[in-house]
């Protein structure tokens, strides 16, 4: 049967003959090779015999608490209406909310935060966002207090949308940094930036948040994180 097979393949096509039977040699070769006790090379090894034989690399998990908590307030939420939020914190926070952020500017501090001294006051966050937002409000949340704040422009300021997508400028952005300079030293974070996208005119999206970033004492360890992470032990 091999035999007519054989034959059939070299009167169809002699080239592609050839190549069959020189590689049914090689592969033939290399189990001789292999029962007998010689090296296989590596290329006709298989993927998982080549994944067991490299070294796995190690990275040392180190658990690292999160003491920030951020999640919507009840109630309707708009530009003009202003937002409600609920800060839930292990230790006394200031909860730092930023109005019309540029996206530049946020994307600036957080590389000041990773490459140079880092950021765990509401006024290193305001200095490295260079005022680029159209207006700032602070809360003290203590480590007890579940109530929301309410966090709104100023009717005066005239701003009821942010303009059509893509957007230069991010509707909020709420900032909760460690009140006590105690605490700092203790907890490796000592930051958490939230981006929250609050409903207008021109983007009638439902309030909600978009992404959370924490900080961490050491450089070049900012993690972004999702939300409903907070407060469990964060491992990197």
């Amino acid at each position: 049967m091999a035999a007519v097979f054989l034959v059939t393949l070299y009167e169809y096509s002699p080239l592609f003959y050839i190549s069959v039977v020189s590689l049914c040699f090689v592969v033939t070769a290399a189990m001789v090779l292999g029962w007998f006790g010689f090296d296989v090379p590596v290329i006709l090894r298989s993927s998982d015999e080549t994944e067991s034989i490299l070294p796995t690399p190690e990275k040392q998990m180190v658990q690292v608490t999160n003491p920030f908590a951020l999640e919507m307030g009840s109630g309707a939420a708009s530009v003009t209406d202003g937002v409600s939020v609920r800060a839930c914190c292990l230790e006394p926070c200031v909860l730092s909310c930023f109005w019309g952020c540029e996206v530049s500017a946020l994307q600036g501090a957080l590389q000041v935060h990773q490459h140079g001294p880092r950021l765990s006051t509401p006024q290193h966050f305001q200095e490295a966002l260079h005022l680029h937002y159209h207006h700032c409000q602070s809360f003290h949340i203590g480590s007890d207090d579940r109530e929301e704040r309410h966090t709104q422009i100023p009717a005066d300021r005239g701003i009821t949308d942010f303009g059509p997508l893509p957007r230069e400028r991010y509707p909020l952005v709420a900032v909760l940094t460690l009140a006590e300079p105690e605490a700092r030293d203790t907890y490796n974070i000592v930051a958490s930036v939230t981006v929250i996208h609050v409903p207008d005119d021109k983007y009638g999206l439902s309030a909600r948040l978009v992404f959370q970033i924490l900080h961490s004492t050491r450089i070049g360890q900012h993690k972004d994180r999702f939300t409903n992470n907070n407060h469990n032990p964060i491992l990197h």
